[in-house]
Formats: C-alpha cells, structure tokens, sequence
C-alpha cells in the first residue's frame, strides 16, 4: 500500500475500516490550531502545516502510519503535508483528502 515518494490517498471507508480493526496509526490534522481547536476528528492530534519543522519529530516516529487530513478536497494542506513527510522519511503516510468536512458530511461529530 505504501510506497515512497508517492502519495496515496484514502478514502473515508478505509479511515474508519482502519479504526474499525483498531490498526495502529496517527490521524493528523495539519490545518491551524484555532481550526483544530474549534472542532477535530477524534483521536487526532494537530501538527500545523507551518510548524511541521519544529513538532514533527515530537510527534511521530519514523516507523509510524500516518493518515493526514486538513479541510477538505480543495483544501492542499493535507498533500503538501504527505509529500513533506514522505521526503522527510515517513514512508507509511497516506492523505485523507476529503477532510473535516466530508467526515461530517458523512455524519459523524467532530471532538473539541
């Protein structure tokens, strides 16, 4: 599934098949802090986009998977992330491209 340098993107299916199955992974926001404050997936953390330097590393491991979202499919955030860390060497990163928004489309709660 995973391969290096390239992005692979996940559907909202294979989002909750994953939680279904408890699969160990990361969810991450990437939007900014006052967007993951005013309502996020649950079980994610926030790693902003702009501060990717500084709290990747704190973060995540090397050997983690990674699933990373922002807004929704217009949003960019959540690609540039993935290809951020996939050359920084997070080879098991995969984007949920339709984001926050298709999440609740969908009809489930952001956690605040």
């Amino acid at each position: 599934m995973f391969f290096m340098g390239k992005i692979i993107f996940i559907t909202i299916e294979k989002l909750l098949e994953m939680q279904a199955n408890d699969e160990k992974f990361k969810l991450v926001e990437v939007l900014p802090e006052e967007n993951f404050t005013d309502g996020h997936i649950p079980g994610a953390i926030n790693i902003p986009l702009g501060k990717f330097g500084s709290l990747v590393d704190k973060y995540l491991e090397k050997e983690d998977t990674i699933v990373v979202y922002c807004a929704s499919y217009s949003c960019q955030a959540s690609t540039m992330a993935t290809q951020k860390l996939l050359e920084m060497g997070y080879e098991h990163t995969v984007d949920f491209k339709a984001g926050k928004r298709w999440w609740v489309h969908s009809g489930f709660g952001l956690e605040k």
